[in-house]
């Protein structure tokens, strides 16, 4: 049975957010992401986690300057020095955390960007990334996201349907990069929410991919509402991941449609929704 976690940003956001912990563990999730924690100080999400018995696993390395429209460093060229002293930031947190996977953001493409040069930027710093975390036992994943959509009217800050201009837009691109970056301890992080968007084939690409894959998302297309909202069957890609063997953890990334308790009906086959 594939393990749950809870998106912090996306769910249970009709509570105050150091509040969402309780909840998530209430409903029975076990594990529980966020992109941002960085709001926060290490040692408060710490407490969180230990008091309500949750495991951190997955949060984003910094961003740069997201009001300025940064949506990660890690393709832009002339940032490298910022790229790589973010890092710091991501070895705080995921020691205090005991979270030992990142995502590594690319970043977008401005009008007329080079894009071969933001290419060989993107291998180099990711590549760094992987050798520098793995020295603090921490991996790397990389995410194809959707670029076609800009940010949700009145939604929250880091809860967006795509990000306009992102550089890393589908999974063969990901795995050709992979497969540049060439490093064991960068891997293969999809959301069948944007996977669904851009590119269909779900059960084909997971049978693919499954033994790059270390984290995986879901919410229903269209309208990222829960996973029995739409046109995705989750139940059978759910059993799918158990035949092909997949260990990571599924990230609730979703925005649910009224109170996240309320829509946790899908889940009560694995036991999420406290009854």
């Amino acid at each position: 049975m594939p393990r749950f976690a809870a998106n912090l940003h996306y769910l249970f956001t009709e509570l105050p957010f150091l509040d969402r912990f309780e909840a998530a563990a209430k409903a029975g999730f076990r594990g529980v992401e966020f992109q941002v924690p960085y709001d926060h100080p290490p040692a408060v999400l710490r407490e969180r986690l230990d008091a309500h018995g949750l495991t951190m696993v997955l949060f984003d390395a910094p961003m740069g300057d997201w009001n300025a429209g940064d949506r990660g460093l890690a393709c832009i060229p002339g940032r490298e020095a910022e790229f790589r002293a973010s890092l710091d930031a991501v070895i705080r947190y995921g020691h205090a955390l005991a979270c030992d996977t990142v995502h590594v953001m690319a970043g977008t493409l401005g009008v007329g960007a080079d894009r071969e040069r933001c290419e060989r930027t993107y291998i180099d710093n990711q590549r760094h990334a992987g050798e520098r975390l793995a020295a603090e036992g921490i991996a790397v994943v990389i995410e194809p996201i959707n670029p076609k959509f800009g940010q949700v009217a009145q939604g929250a800050a880091y809860t967006t349907e795509g990000m306009h201009g992102y550089f890393l837009n589908t999974s063969d691109q990901a795995v050709r990069l992979l497969d540049a970056i060439a490093h064991p301890n960068v891997h293969l992080h999809l959301d069948c929410y944007h996977m669904q968007i851009l590119e269909g084939h779900l059960a084909d690409t997971l049978r693919a991919h499954v033994g790059r894959l270390r984290h995986l998302q879901i919410a229903g297309v269209p309208g990222r509402h829960e996973p029995d909202v739409g046109e995705i069957h989750y139940p059978y890609l759910f059993d799918l991941l158990d035949t092909l063997g997949y260990g990571g953890w599924v990230g609730c990334e979703y925005r649910p449609r009224g109170a996240t308790r309320d829509g946790l009906g899908w889940g009560a086959r694995y036991g999420l929704g406290g009854g």
